[in-house]
């Protein structure tokens, strides 16, 4: 193991979604799953294409009602290319005697390589080479090889390349029910002799897609001309051909693939763009040096290195598992990015698992990307701007001023979150409330704040970012009702990140009561937003306030909900996840884990049982605690005492064991934010939380959830408890602060990080820290290590003795 590359060293059927999955390749603008390029869809293998923002609706008839659901499509797949020796059955490993087997993901280089030696029926071995890659110089190439190389026999080899359009989105077995043919086929023809094109749109959103194929037939190394035959039917077109092999003769089948949308820019017709780029492409081989190149240039802003010990691993496992999240943020939104209107899927480009919807899970993804790349985060942050006017339309529907933006987004920032969903424990359809997670709007708030932290964008702010925070801090205003008995704010009938409860037991209408995080969140972006307000240039501030017709005495209403926001208690110091909280009744956790071993998904279990989690004190993932995750321990003290309530740190370790008693981890999200939490008092209970944060994936601790989709937000999560939570790494009053607390078993720490202009290395190890300004016309900084205060000017190096 070398720290780059994820290795399978045999073949399991059983595996082969979590594989597809974790070997994804992709570069911002589509993604293809790592199937292999001689298989389609079954009850193993599931290829899928998806593009950023490829979003499709269908409507389906259930229980007696129709539902439209919005989908990120599953695109023509342009893997295809297969064999068959003689007039034997097509290739599939399933039928052969497999001798040698390796599968390999080089995350450096963002390349995919199979080996495969099998012997078939008639006793004929062969040995199977194959690579492929999604080109991250180019968005719009993608391509791979195939060499076949007979071992012990002569004969005929026929092969098909292929571009198939006829497939559907079927990677989620509990979404089946729901109608999945999304793609309408325009075109398929030949473009050269060794060249065809397809060309597919969607159904509802008219996105038109064109694929182009070359395929050419090296022996040896040398181009071998071949005569072909054309198979064509709708949506489906396919080049076969019959190549003569002898003993140890390596035949090479070079694909290379264009791709280009209606969505593109710069373009003429989508169509016309992928038969002319296919004709200026290399080959295989020239492409992955190109591609490689510019995977290189990725990982020198983006490599976290590190020494790490963990017990029973390979020293370079966890360098490995932490660069290929890495990998797969990348593979999802890269610098590609920055001219797309795309935001960030939660389950990447990997899968259709979420149907390919925004979350809140950017609140997790963002912070690695703004102190890597800012330019992504950024763009990203546009796609909100541009769905602003949908989110006001939202509030206003819900009888509220500003912006409402929705749990679920995809295509237009209307509310994707279904009505109903499957429990597939009791097979009962249910009615699905979790569009009352109003805190998203906040998640996008903090997101804002925190990237102007980060680069000091005063542009940014001043036309995009400011109205977004007004426009969102007026949403939290109208939403929160005033108490006169108790000269507090509330917030009524909404769910706060927990996800288990939706409401009180026994009560027929969904959503609880002043929720901590909810509130807490909203009274600190009311707090921002009167800060921003009042730090924008003066012109500008007039000018927006024209534009949203701000009065001052809704600037008054916001200073008052601020100080005022309700936050209930109990036991003496614990913050009530929500009001009531306390009247729950416990939950038998040893008597559940006996009964059904792994109980991460409660809700469903006692769904099932004919039971409701609303009437337990317990958990899906952190909650109150994400309050201690998001914020420091300075900065809750300073929101709370604007509150007018009492807070000192001892809080945080008891609200900790409190809530991770009656956590039952359900979310990938829940061991980072617990692992972080801990970090500040228990460094060994974090650094284990991280591990297993680390294989919520690659070891699919969730029982069969990866294969239809990574959870990008755990992976960016992990990436950046290294990053910021054991660096130390807090922004604050204009200042970069850096407090390291490495584990005992993280030895050594490298980064590399953007601040204000600068680009940033960071050394560090238990006993020392290193900062070099690399080079720049940036202005000098401020960097506040433990107790001392240093400027740095670009091409400086600071060195600190931490003991």
């Amino acid at each position: 193991m070398d720290g780059w590359t994820l290795v399978y060293d045999r073949f399991v059927p059983e595996e082969e979604g979590l594989r597809e999955a974790l070997c994804t390749l992709g570069n911002g603008y589509f993604a293809t799953r790592g199937a292999a390029a001689e298989v389609s869809a079954d009850g193993v293998h599931y290829p899928g294409t998806y593009m950023a923002g490829g979003y499709n609706r269908l409507a389906t008839e259930m229980a007696g009602r129709v539902i439209e659901n919005e989908d990120l499509v599953n695109l023509p797949n342009w893997l295809l290319l297969t064999f068959r020796i003689e007039d034997g059955a097509w290739f599939d490993l399933r039928q052969v005697e497999i001798l040698e087997y390796e599968q390999r993901l080089d995350v450096r280089q963002g390349a995919l390589f199979r080996t495969v030696r099998f012997r078939d029926v008639a006793g004929r071995e062969t040995t199977l080479e194959h690579r492929r890659l999604v080109h991250m110089g180019d968005p719009h190439v993608c391509a791979l090889d195939t060499t076949v190389t007979p071992r012990n026999w002569s004969g005929r080899l026929e092969v098909r390349s292929a571009l198939d359009g006829t497939v559907i989105n079927g990677g989620v077995p509990r979404y089946r029910q729901l109608n999945s043919q999304h793609l309408v086929p325009l075109q398929a023809a030949p473009v050269d002799d060794e060249t065809v094109y397809l060309k597919v749109e969607t159904s509802q959103s008219h996105i038109e897609i064109a694929q182009a194929a070359r395929t050419r037939v090296y022996r040896s190394g040398r181009l071998e001309p071949v005569e072909r035959r054309l198979i064509e039917r709708p949506g489906y077109i396919a080049h076969e051909f019959t190549v003569d092999v002898e003993p140890n003769v390596a035949i090479t089948l070079d694909k290379v693939v264009t791709f280009y949308s209606s969505r593109d820019r710069a373009i003429t017709e989508c169509g016309l763009e992928a038969r002319t780029a296919i004709s200026r492409q290399g080959s295989f081989g020239a492409l992955l040096k190109t591609h490689a190149n510019a995977w290189k240039h990725l990982w020198n802003r983006f490599d976290i290195g590190m020494k790490a010990d963990v017990p029973n691993r390979h020293a370079e496992h966890t360098a490995l598992v932490l660069r290929l999240h890495v990998f797969h943020l990348l593979v999802t939104v890269s610098l590609h990015s920055i001219e797309l209107d795309v935001g960030v899927p939660a389950r990447g480009l990997h899968g259709e698992a979420y149907r390919g919807h925004i979350f809140w899970d950017e609140l997790y993804i963002f912070p690695f990307l703004n102190l890597r790349m800012p330019e992504i985060s950024r763009a990203l942050l546009r796609y909100r701007y541009r769905r602003l006017p949908e989110a006001r339309a939202a509030a206003r529907a819900a009888g509220c001023l500003g912006a409402m933006y929705p749990w679920q987004s995809g295509s237009n920032g209307r509310e994707e979150t279904q009505q109903v969903h499957l429990n597939p424990k009791s097979g009962r359809w249910l009615p699905d409330h979790s569009h009352l997670q109003r805190h998203v709007n906040a998640a996008i708030a903090y997101n804002i704040w925190h990237y102007y932290q980060v680069t000091g964008d005063v542009q940014f702010m001043a036309f995009f970012g400011a109205e977004m925070l007004i426009e969102i801090a007026r949403f939290w205003a109208c939403l929160a009702s005033y108490n006169e008995e108790i000269d507090r704010y509330e917030i009524l009938g909404v769910m706060g990140p927990d996800e288990y409860h939706d409401g009180y037991p026994d009560n027929g209408e969904p959503g609880l009561n002043n929720n901590a995080y909810t509130n807490l969140m909203a009274a600190w972006v009311l707090w921002r937003a009167l800060e921003i307000f009042y730090a924008l240039p003066y012109d500008k501030r007039d000018e927006l306030c024209e534009k949203l017709v701000v009065r001052p005495d809704e600037i008054e209403h916001w200073e008052d909900i601020s100080r005022k926001m309700k936050v209930c208690f109990h036991d003496g110091g614990i913050i009530s996840q929500f009001e009531g909280y306390e009247k729950l009744e416990e939950l038998d956790w040893e008597g559940y884990r006996e009964k059904y071993g792994d109980i991460h998904r409660l809700d469903r279990i006692l769904e099932a049982e004919g039971d409701t989690p609303n009437r337990y004190k317990l958990s899906k993932q952190a909650d109150v605690m994400m309050l201690f995750y998001l914020f420091s321990a300075e900065m809750l003290e300073e929101l709370f005492d604007r509150l007018g309530y009492d807070f000192d740190h001892g809080m945080i370790p008891k609200n900790i064991d409190y809530y991770d008693a009656r956590t039952s981890h359900g979310s990938t999200l829940s061991r980072v934010v617990s692992s972080w939490v801990l970090a500040r008092e228990d460094r060994p209970g974090s650094w284990e939380l991280f591990v297993e944060a680390l294989e919520s994936d690659v070891a699919d601790i969730q029982g069969g959830t990866t294969a239809e989709g990574i959870h990008l937000g755990a992976m960016a999560g992990t990436v950046d408890l290294v990053q910021r939570c054991y660096s130390g790494i807090v922004l604050r009053d204009d200042t970069l602060w850096l407090n390291p607390r490495l584990p005992k078993e993280l030895r050594d720490l490298q980064l590399r990080i953007c601040y204000r202009g600068h680009c940033l290395k960071l050394d560090m190890t238990p006993e020392r820290l290193e900062i070099t300004s690399l080079p720049s016309m940036a202005a000098p900084i401020k960097i506040q290590v433990r107790d001392e205060l240093h400027q740095l000017v670009p091409g400086e190096t600071k060195r600190v003795v931490l003991r």
